[in-house]
């Protein structure tokens, strides 16, 4: 099956590329990098020439809200419009557990977007909402570290290794369109503050950590918005086994 992932140099895209590949598909790597510019279409048509399904694990460079929201937009909007060009029978967005009970986030911006237009768009489609990765916490944490000190939310996330983010989407890329999937989560909940001093004392790090609610993420964020639905799909790879790994 020939197989379109847009975003395939980002962490998620390269590891759903190594999925689809390992099961023997073809994939066409859609990005910026590899001369297909998404927010201004060029080179989409030739890219999508012959592809059946496309999965969407693109991220926004921009910061700002109306900026990431006008960069999503952009993107999805020129990608649906080349997929129905191109006869594509499904399209495949990834997307975020939790992004519609959250306002003042400008990435959940973006997301809630894209949702929009794919699910209104002509194309068939299936929109796949994961939590937040094994990985997550290090990143936040980094934003603010300044020597050795670095502010973070006690955000209560149930984290999912990136690897089991790209076999899932792998799989409902080579499958029939489904609509709104049901969330996608790891294993058992966790505070994003123990997961950031997990993570640096296995890299041999010392970091300080500062938790509080007066950064990018708000009291909004707090309590269980961020976990999964009862109904989700858990998969099996825990915080402690990727971190042994990573």
């Amino acid at each position: 099956m020939r197989i379109a992932v847009a975003g395939a140099t980002g962490n998620i895209g390269a590891l759903t590329v190594a999925a689809l590949e390992r099961d023997g598909h073809e994939v066409v790597r859609i990005s910026r990098s590899l001369g297909v510019d998404l927010t201004t279409g060029d080179g989409l048509d030739d890219a999508l020439t012959g592809v059946e399904a496309v999965l969407d694990a693109t991220n926004s460079p921009a910061t700002d809200e109306a900026e990431v929201v006008a960069y999503f937009g952009a993107a999805t909007r020129n990608l649906l419009a080349a997929e129905e060009k191109a006869g594509v029978r499904h399209h495949v967005l990834l997307s975020i557990v939790g992004i519609h009970e959250i306002g003042g986030n400008a990435h959940y911006a973006g997301k809630r977007e894209q949702e929009r237009l794919v699910s209104a768009g002509p194309v068939p489609w299936t929109i796949v909402p994961v939590t937040q990765f094994h990985d997550f916490a290090e990143m936040v944490a980094g934003w603010t570290e300044q020597d050795g000190v670095a502010s973070i939310a006690p955000l209560l996330v149930q984290p999912i290794a990136p690897a089991d983010v790209a076999e899932v989407l792998a799989e409902i890329a080579t499958g029939e369109p489904q609509g709104r999937y049901r969330d996608v989560a790891g294993p058992e909940p966790q505070d994003l503050v123990d997961m950031a001093r997990r993570t640096f004392e296995a890299r041999g790090r010392a970091v300080t950590l500062v938790p509080t609610w007066s950064g990018v993420f708000g009291l909004g964020m707090a309590g269980d918005v961020l976990l999964p639905a009862d109904d989700a799909r858990i998969m099996l790879t825990t915080f402690e086994e990727w971190l042994k790994s990573a």
